[in-house]
């Protein structure tokens, strides 16, 4: 189970790198934004060779020098949006640093060539290097493939550490569905219960009426309390079906 959560937190952080990866990608070249970048005047970002190159393109006229325009100003239009970017006479190189992007991908770099804690997964005691990802079926317990196929338990039944979480999973939201079914029946039973002993009370704390209203021969009274008895175990039967 550990291992399981283990993996989703790690798959979780893995789309969480992968999502800001596509947000750093240049729309130009498609790699990721090479220093230094240019922001342009609607917001979208380029590196700054591409946005040259760009230029050039929208420019073949100007004069260039070692694959630089050299010519001061000119325009063109932004790849994302299409939006008119109008230069000044530093040209591209008059366009704005983005040091925010460029830090976001210095901590991009960084975060991907980390290398991944050990304690972020669950590693195995007779092989160190090798991470608990299967489940031992025989002996009901987590384990590597190498003690599958060379250690103690290659005579075992396996299977993926992920199936075997979600199935007890759903064992133990089954179990606790059944355990929550059963304390409701077990308080109907304890509130008819009590019910049941109130009436006894009732009916021992009664006067007794026989002696002032019954006639001779008369069985009103002795049929009320074989009536209760009636009643009682009609009950108990009715608990025990």
């Amino acid at each position: 189970m550990s291992a399981s959560l283990n993996y989703k937190s790690f798959s979780k952080e893995q789309q969480t790198m992968d999502n800001l990866e596509k947000q750093l990608i240049c729309p130009i070249c498609l790699e990721m934004f090479t220093k230094p970048v240019v922001i342009l005047p609607c917001q979208h970002n380029l590196c700054r060779k591409c946005a040259s190159d760009i230029f050039q393109a929208s420019n073949p006229y100007l004069p260039t020098r070692g694959g630089t325009t050299v010519a001061s100003g000119g325009r063109f239009r932004c790849p994302s949006c299409r939006h008119e970017v109008v230069l000044d006479r530093h040209g591209v190189y008059g366009l704005q640093r983005n040091l925010l992007v460029e830090n976001i991908i210095d901590i991009y770099k960084q975060e991907s060539t980390r290398p991944e804690k050990k304690s972020d997964q669950p590693m195995c005691e007779e092989h160190e290097e090798e991470r608990i990802n299967i489940y031992c079926l025989n002996c009901e317990v987590p384990t590597c493939s190498l003690c599958k196929v060379f250690g103690a338990h290659k005579d075992c039944q396996v299977a993926p550490l992920t199936h075997v979480f979600q199935r007890q999973k759903s064992e133990l939201s089954d179990g606790i569905a059944v355990l929550v079914g059963s304390n409701d029946r077990v308080q109907g039973v304890i509130s008819q219960l009590e019910d049941t002993c109130k009436t006894i009370e009732i009916g021992f704390e009664a006067p007794p009426l026989q002696s002032q209203a019954a006639a001779p021969g008369s069985t009103s009274g002795a049929a009320s309390e074989p009536a209760r008895h009636v009643f009682s175990f009609s009950w108990l039967n009715s608990l025990n079906e």
